[in-house]
């Protein structure tokens, strides 16, 4: 029997990608500070890379310490303009001074997993997505943060792609699940290499 998979995480888009690829995962809260973690690794000098990292190994961690037999995954996503890091929007203004800075750039979404199997990391992954915003009106930016907060509160950058966030882009490169906050493919590859999914 291959152990039982835990998300550490609440967050439905990755619990619904999990399981439309066939897996039955047990969401549970990490319970960790990701915030104040967040703003200790900046103030270090941390790359957007090693905090997306850092945080969902941290994630990880934590459940696995409570739930050593289980296979346990971690993840974390950071938008990153140059060195510029972006946290969840806490109000509207905070949404829309977001999108005046990426509108018109290109930014980065990194999406990182780390998996700990007996209480111990066993393997990890960081994707990149590359995504370009047109220069969209402050007229529409308004009406957008207006009609879309309920939902892009709960996203860095304040967009989501696979709602009417596709409308602020011109150009995206990159793996459609990483850019929703997980690497599914190659952690799926894992998976399969390790026998624990069939392939």
């Amino acid at each position: 029997m291959p152990p039982t998979l835990i998300l550490a995480s609440t967050s439905a888009t990755r619990l619904s990608m999990l399981r439309a690829a066939g897996l039955e995962p047990i969401p549970v809260a990490p319970r960790v500070d990701e915030a104040s973690v967040r703003d200790s690794l900046v103030a270090e000098g941390a790359t957007p890379r090693d905090i997306a990292d850092a945080l969902a190994e941290m994630k990880a961690r934590k459940v696995a310490e409570k739930h050593p037999d289980a296979l346990v995954l971690g993840c974390d996503q950071v938008l990153a303009l140059d060195r510029d890091t972006f946290a969840k929007p806490e109000t509207p203004d905070d949404a829309r001074q977001q999108l005046r800075q990426l509108r018109g750039k290109t930014h980065k979404l990194l999406s990182a997993a780390v998996v700990y199997e007996n209480a111990e990391p066993v393997w990890r992954h960081v994707a990149e997505a590359r995504l370009t915003m047109h220069r969209f009106s402050d007229a529409y930016l308004d009406d957008y943060v207006e009609r879309n907060w309920d939902s892009i509160r709960h996203s860095v950058g304040c967009y989501k792609v696979e709602e009417e966030g596709v409308r602020l882009f011109s150009a995206i490169v990159g793996d459609h699940f990483t850019i929703l906050g997980l690497p599914l493919l190659p952690l799926l590859a894992w998976l399969g290499n390790r026998g624990m999914i069939a392939t």
